[in-house]
This record gives structure tokens, C-alpha cells and sequence, in this order.
């Protein structure tokens, strides 16, 4: 049983980010990490950190899943935004192309707001570094499990399941999920995701759409009333070899979690019929009624019944955390699950 977390992810710090209108202080940052980390030590868990953060295998796995051009973006775009006059220290879009560009661009701004989908993703001077080393997290975890681990789990911080193959979104830049998927696609023929985050994971499925080795399934507040707002409907069903291995349950807002079991199941039920051999577990603990997007009303042994269902796989399975903000809670939370989840 492994977990991995590498230290360079808390150079991604940006510190504010922008919501309804305003800018206020992100609950995306190291603090969370810490957080996490200290809900492992609470149960005798520690954390190890991958050997290296960038690697030709890495940055290879990545290009299977993100567009080489958004890569090549989050990489540079930050030291050509501060050549810009009067740029500000991070890296905010003020336009964006709603109903979709037709023109890619080469100006910094317009690139900017191509990639970046909303207000939460700023980019600062050192934010690639510890963006690449979120990812090298999920990467060393998949890899401990095709090494013969039946678990593993990754502490990523910035989470990944918003980013899409050429955008961020959502404190989102690469897709952990996505890329513990594809590094486990390496052994097994046919691999599921289940996300089971606050929010739906939008860039997973847009990901896998067309795809049909990899199953995505999530539950998630309704996005008729919450973000991502335009992805997570329950007629979004995958297309071409992927029409069926996308399967969304969305749930009302303020749900407890009877209504997240009872889905749960029935999720677990769309997966078995997928019959996978390997498992990710996109594991979101902002579901947990104090979480500051709270939008359900989760309390903290509610995580052990969560964890107590997805060990019944019994599956070669990593672990991708996912969403889940500064609480008191937090690092309780996730002791919780992993208490169900290992029995420990």
C-alpha cells in the first residue's frame, strides 16, 4: 500500500482566484496538501514522493491525453505574459471564446483565454513546476499498481479532473485521472474511472468520449445548478466506440448520502457490466457538508461508507484525489475513507 505526493507540488500557489465576480483567496493551495497529508499521518500513513517530477515518459503519457499546443502553454505562457505591458503577476484571461473559436491564436491574452476556461486556474512564475509534479504523483501510483501493488494512492494537488485535452478549468490544469487511466491502459485492455467528486469530472469525459476502452462514470450535483454547469447531463452517453462507457448521474443540490449510495450502487452496477480490469478512483471529498463549494451534505464517517463500497471491487485500483478544500475536516475525511477503503 503506497501513497504518493511530491513536495514540488506547493510551488503552485497562486493564492486568489476570481468567483461570482469576485476575487477572493483560493482554497486551492499548499495548505490543502498539508491538510491531506496530515489525515494520512492520523491513520500510521505516509507519503512517498516519485523519484523524478519530468520525465520523457511522462511528458509522452501526457501528450496521449492533453493537445501537444496546451502542453507547450502551460509550460511557457507565464514568462510571455510578463513580457506584456502592465501584465499582472499571474496569468488571468479576460476573453474567451464562447460558442467555441475558429482561430487559434498566437497573442499571450488570446491563448490565455483559449486554454483557460474559467477565472480559477491562474498561473504563476512556478506553477508549471508543481503542476507537473501533481501529475508525476498519479503516474507514480498507477505504476506502483502495475508493479503489482493491488492499491495505490496519489495526493494531487492541483486537482485534474476539469482539465480537458486543450483546456484548464476548475484549479484544473493536467488530468490526473485521465493519466492514471493511460498509464494503467499499458497492461489491462479495458480500465474504468469513477469519479466520485463534488463536481463532474468534465475533462475526464471529454477525454474518453469517443473512446471505448476506457469507462467514465461520475456522480455529481446537478449541473443545471452547480459547475461545470455545461457537462454531466444523464444523456451524455459517450459517442462512436465510447456510446455507452460514459454513464452520469447527476444528484440534487444538498444531497446526503442516502441519495449518494443509493447512486453509487447503481454506478458500481454500470461498471461491473463494463467488466474492467484495472480501476481509477477519482476521489472527491468536497461532498463533505463544510467543504467551501459545499453542495452536498456529507458528514465525516459518511467517507467510510463511501470507502467500504469501492473496496468491493476488488480490483487493481489508484487512488487520484481530486477535489476537497480546507476544512477542519478535511485531513478526517480522507482518514475516514481510507479507514473503509483498507479496513485499517
Amino acid at each position: 500500500m503506497l501513497f504518493f505526493y511530491h513536495p514540488d507540488q506547493e510551488r503552485h500557489a497562486p493564492g486568489s482566484f476570481q468567483i461570482r465576480g469576485r476575487t477572493t483567496e483560493s482554497p486551492e493551495g499548499p495548505v490543502r496538501g498539508r491538510l491531506l497529508a496530515d489525515g494520512l499521518a492520523s491513520v500510521g500513513l505516509s507519503l512517498t514522493a516519485p523519484t523524478e517530477v519530468d520525465s520523457p515518459l511522462l511528458r509522452q503519457r501526457l501528450s496521449r491525453i492533453h493537445t501537444d499546443r496546451y502542453l507547450t502553454f502551460l509550460e511557457t505562457i507565464h514568462a510571455q505574459w510578463r513580457e506584456l505591458p502592465d501584465a499582472s503577476e499571474l496569468v488571468l484571461p479576460n476573453i474567451h471564446p464562447c460558442g467555441g473559436g475558429h482561430h487559434y491564436p498566437r497573442h499571450p491574452v488570446g491563448r490565455a483565454g483559449w486554454h483557460l476556461h474559467d477565472m480559477a486556474c491562474p498561473i504563476g512564475a512556478d506553477s508549471f513546476a508543481g503542476i507537473l509534479a501533481s501529475a508525476a504523483s498519479a503516474q507514480a501510483a498507477a505504476e506502483a499498481v502495475l508493479g503489482g501493488h493491488g492499491s495505490a494512492y496519489a495526493l494531487c494537488r492541483p486537482p485534474g479532473h476539469h482539465a480537458g485535452p486543450d483546456r484548464a478549468g476548475g484549479f484544473c490544469f493536467l488530468n490526473n485521472s485521465a493519466l492514471a487511466a493511460t498509464v494503467l491502459r499499458e497492461q489491462f485492455q479495458r480500465v474504468a474511472i469513477l469519479d466520485v467528486d463534488l463536481h463532474h469530472g468534465n475533462g475526464t469525459q471529454d477525454i474518453f468520449y469517443y473512446r471505448g476502452d476506457v469507462w467514465t462514470g461520475s456522480l455529481h450535483v446537478d449541473p443545471s445548478d452547480f459547475y461545470p454547469f455545461f457537462w454531466g447531463g444523464v444523456d451524455e452517453e459517450g459517442m462512436g466506440e465510447g456510446l455507452g462507457a460514459n454513464v452520469n448521474r447527476p444528484l440534487p443540490l444538498g444531497s446526503d448520502i442516502d441519495a449518494v449510495l443509493a447512486t453509487l450502487d447503481e454506478l458500481l452496477e454500470r461498471l461491473a457490466e463494463f467488466k474492467p480490469q484495472a480501476v481509477v478512483i477519482a476521489l472527491g471529498l468536497d461532498t463533505h457538508k463544510d467543504d467551501p463549494l459545499a453542495g452536498m451534505t456529507l458528514t465525516t464517517p459518511d467517507f467510510t461508507a463511501i470507502g467500504e463500497r469501492l473496496a468491493g471491487l476488488s480490483l487493481p485500483t489508484v487512488l487520484v484525489q481530486e477535489g476537497g478544500y480546507p476544512t477542519d475536516a478535511l485531513g478526517d475525511n480522507l482518514a475516514a475513507f481510507l479507514s473503509g477503503y483498507y479496513a485499517l
